[in-house]
């Protein structure tokens, strides 16, 4: 990226030593740190929404049983202790002790398989293990059992899992709300508590320290490790636009910029005391989304027409500008990552109008309007939304376009049918999120999977395999396999991998990535 300077990603060590020794110089005056989050804070149940604003809550009001550290492996976060036994088929965890929610009730096991059972129940990776599990039980409070019908060797990472959806710990009586309907309660036991006076749903979200948190010993280290809320409070504000929000950065007002557009970050890396880096090595993947449970997009013909209208760098060069910042990626499982192949959907990366005019008259649509949603408040989202209208313009699809935030969007989208429901709308993951064919995106089955809700019988059956294959080889084989499948059906279409900035005050120490989490951040003395 050439457009980043002054990179300032501290070591663990140099960050502890810092923001200690500055906590050590203010012990009067509160570290406040105001944040610029990438979209308002609507939503508080992280199993609920896969959005990542939720998620980020979430890493501050919650904890989990394993953490994946700065290299991705897992390592023990609120479990002390795990042993498996000799057929691999029994698993029993125990806590560490002194945990406790932040209504001051101890963490216990029957809490942590509560919040396991709402996870598995929504979750492609949770799924999969979920139907291995015979038995799943709390032995005492601080002990939990999961017996299964054959070896999960993912266990662990999968209990890990870094982001959407994140196995989150929750008190038993949260974890009790069917998953279908959103929590709005957000005690948990992490290191930071939602103050729900100062919380204003689309505007702003304050967190305060929790004195009663306990961090492990070792180094932070992403979302593993010691986890130290050195900040007294943090405020997410939100402005009314990208360019206030920069002016905000540039005058003080705010600390941290979560995602300015490109063009504003190459502004802000010529400010002193401001720098810009990368939000994510791996990058971002751009996503259009179809609703396969009504027409017109019910129909794989129409979804097929509009994937060979379509070409990557139309949405890249329209949502992200700046080719220092994206590239053309035809694979699903995201470039960079171990079981890319791009061969398998080269369709994303050439625009074909005839043939697509062609395929779209074939396919029988008979004129219906569109209904694409159009989240006007994300810049990014909202220009892949307007290649999208002009594409269909050139295939001849009528559009309904309905502009919203993307809070709204959120709500609207789980909305399967046609009252009140949708057709299609554009999003991105983070690439680490499709990093294997078990993530929830690229699920075949209707009654458990993602938003768009396709029914391919074939492609669980490829996922089920992928699961089982008990070589590295024979599971880069089997998810090429998926990849070609999910483009042969037009499950949604790839628009290209994108590298978010992010800005912030040159003292802002304990920034992580590819996640910012908010802990372990402090504040220096400019």
């Amino acid at each position: 990226m050439k457009a980043f300077r002054k990179i300032l990603f501290f070591t663990v060590a140099a960050v502890t030593i810092l923001a200690m020794s500055t906590l050590a110089r203010a012990q009067e005056t509160a570290q406040v740190l105001r944040a610029v989050p990438h979209a308002p804070l609507d939503i508080l149940d992280p199993i609920w929404t896969t959005a990542y604003i939720t998620r980020s809550h979430g890493y501050l009001v919650y904890d989990t049983l394993f953490g994946m550290d700065e290299n991705l492996e897992p390592q023990p976060q609120m479990v002390e202790t795990w042993d498996v036994s000799d057929d691999a088929l029994t698993w029993t965890f125990t806590l560490r002790p002194g945990q406790s929610w932040h209504d001051g009730t101890p963490v216990t096991a029957a809490d942590a398989v509560a919040s396991l059972r709402r996870w598995g129940a929504v979750d492609g990776t949770g799924q999969a293990l979920f139907s291995q599990i015979s038995v799943i039980k709390a032995v005492d409070d601080a002990t939990f059992r999961i017996v299964l019908t054959e070896p999960f060797p993912s266990m662990v990472p999968a209990l890990a899992q870094l982001s959407s959806y994140v196995p989150f710990m929750m008190p038993a009586r949260i974890a009790a709300t069917p998953p279908g309907a959103p929590i709005t309660d957000p005690t948990g036991s992490g290191p930071y508590i939602l103050s729900m006076q100062d919380w204003v749903p689309g505007e702003s979200a304050v967190y305060l320290r929790n004195t009663a948190y306990v961090p492990r010993d070792e180094p932070t280290s992403l979302a593993a490790g010691g986890k130290i809320a050195f900040l007294d409070r943090i405020e997410w504000v939100n402005y009314p636009d990208q360019q206030a929000a920069a002016q905000a950065l540039i005058a003080n007002e705010v600390h941290y910029l979560e995602s300015p557009t490109t063009t504003l970050a190459k502004e802000l890396a010529k400010v002193d005391a401001v720098s810009v880096a990368p939000a994510d090595a791996l990058g971002s993947i751009g996503m259009a989304v179809f609703n396969h449970q009504i027409p017109p997009f019910d129909n794989v013909d129409l979804r097929r027409a509009v994937l060979t209208g379509m070409t990557q760098r139309a949405y890249m060069e329209a949502a992200i500008t700046d080719p220092d910042y994206w590239r053309v990626c035809t694979s699903v499982i995201p470039c960079g990552t171990a079981l890319e192949a791009p061969q398998a959907g080269s369709v994303f990366g050439r625009a074909d109008l005839d043939e697509a005019r062609a395929l779209v008259a074939a396919s029988g649509y008979d004129g219906t309007p569109v209904v694409i949603l159009d989240p006007v408040d994300s810049p990014v989202l909202s220009a892949f939304t307007q290649v999208t209208i002009d594409l269909f313009a050139d295939l001849g699809i009528a559009v309904d376009h309905q502009e919203m935030t993307w809070a709204e969007l959120l709500e609207r989208r789980v909305n399967r049918g046609a009252e009140n429901g949708w057709n299609m709308f554009h999003t991105w993951w983070l690439a680490i999120d499709l990093g294997d064919p078990m993530r929830i995106a690229f699920s075949g089955n209707p009654a458990t999977g993602w938003v768009g809700w396709p029914a391919d019988p074939e492609l669980e059956a490829l996922r089920a395999a992928y699961l089982r294959a008990p070589e590295t080889a024979d599971r880069a084989r089997i998810a090429a396999d998926v990849q070609a499948r999910i483009v042969d059906q037009a499950h949604f279409a790839i628009l290209g991998q994108f590298y978010e900035p992010i800005a912030f005050r040159d003292n802002v120490i304990g920034l992580q990535r590819g996640i910012q989490m908010y802990y372990n951040l402090a504040l220096q003395s400019e």
